[in-house]
């Protein structure tokens, strides 16, 4: 079945300022600050967060369909989403916006400046999750605020078991809003620094956030793999040692995909959160959030090499 994918398409225009910021920025001034940084590299990538998903899942084999409001500028990406075969039920298109947008520039020291601009994104309530029994997973990923509390709702409401991974729209939410979202979800997926973030917010300790999930919480640590607390017990899931480290701009995407991909088929959840962590090892040595290319038996050679075990059907 299809696995509905609630979030962000977005353009991600990246610039490399080849010195420092610090070099170029006086602390002294910061109150009245005014400066330029002349970029001379730059390139603009697909992106956002239900674009990266369902690019990963496309090339695991999975039926993707994201969920997500779009501008006037989209046409370039939705003939990419054409050609991948992704499909576009759920994109809707606002004339009056442009399609969101994050501006990136990063210096010698790997610092960024980023500057978001949601544009259409902020429409995304207008895009209702269906009940028709279409959809067998589902996620509700960064975007809209309104759109994010509206389709976490109705996955519950539709019965479809889904994953909630608040990431970059955290801050919008109030910690009565998280303790809402996250009771209504199977699971919860965050990096360190979020969940952290979560705790913060919401008062909530891990075994408290845990009581209310369906089926259980997933904390990410980058190289040193994720964490997966269920109603049974914790454990550890090994991070998988990348053939090379090229951008980590959407491992946290490539690693839900993996993660719905196996969750969707009824696979053990230690398998699919291994197969998250094995895609995002595949992303960050390639540029770009969508610039690798696998294909399904690829993986599961890896995944066997990797795991020690055959990938499950």
């Amino acid at each position: 079945m299809s696995i509905l994918i609630c979030g962000s398409l977005a353009y991600d225009n990246i610039m490399v300022f080849p010195e420092r910021f610090k070099d170029h920025i006086l602390p002294e001034k910061t109150h009245m600050l005014n400066v330029a940084f002349l970029v001379p590299e730059m390139r603009r990538n697909f992106g956002g967060c239900a674009g990266n998903i369902a690019y990963s899942l496309k090339k695991l084999g999975g039926e993707a369909l994201p969920m997500a409001a779009v501008g006037a500028d989209f046409d370039r990406y939705s003939e990419r989403l054409d050609e991948l075969g992704i499909n576009q039920r759920f994109v809707i298109r606002d004339n009056d916006h442009f399609t969101a947008q994050a501006y990136i520039t990063t210096d010698l020291d790997d610092n960024q400046i980023t500057a978001f601009h949601p544009g259409a994104m902020n429409e995304n309530h207008r895009n209702t999750v269906p009940s028709d029994g279409s959809i067998g997973y589902g996620i509700v990923s960064p975007d809209g605020k309104q759109a994010m509390l509206d389709h976490a709702v109705q996955f519950k409401a539709a019965g479809i078991p889904h994953v909630f991974d608040p990431g970059q729209g955290l801050p919008m939410f109030s910690g009565d809003e998280l303790k809402t979202m996250i009771a209504d979800a199977d699971w919860l997926t965050v990096n360190s620094y979020e969940w952290e973030m979560i705790a913060s917010k919401t008062g909530w300790n891990r075994g408290e956030a845990l009581s209310g999930l369906k089926q259980g919480l997933i904390v990410t640590h980058g190289g040193e793999g994720s964490e997966m607390l269920t109603h049974d017990g914790k454990q550890h899931i090994p991070a998988v040692t990348p053939e090379g480290i090229a951008d980590p701009t959407g491992c946290g995407d490539a690693y839900r995909a993996g993660l719905l991909f196996g969750l969707e088929r009824g696979w053990n959840p230690f398998d699919a959160a291994c197969l998250g962590s094995l895609m995002g090892s595949i992303k960050i040595a390639h540029s770009a959030p969508q610039g690798f290319d696998i294909d399904p038996q690829t993986v599961r050679n890896r995944f066997e090499r990797e795991f020690g075990r055959p990938m499950p059907a």
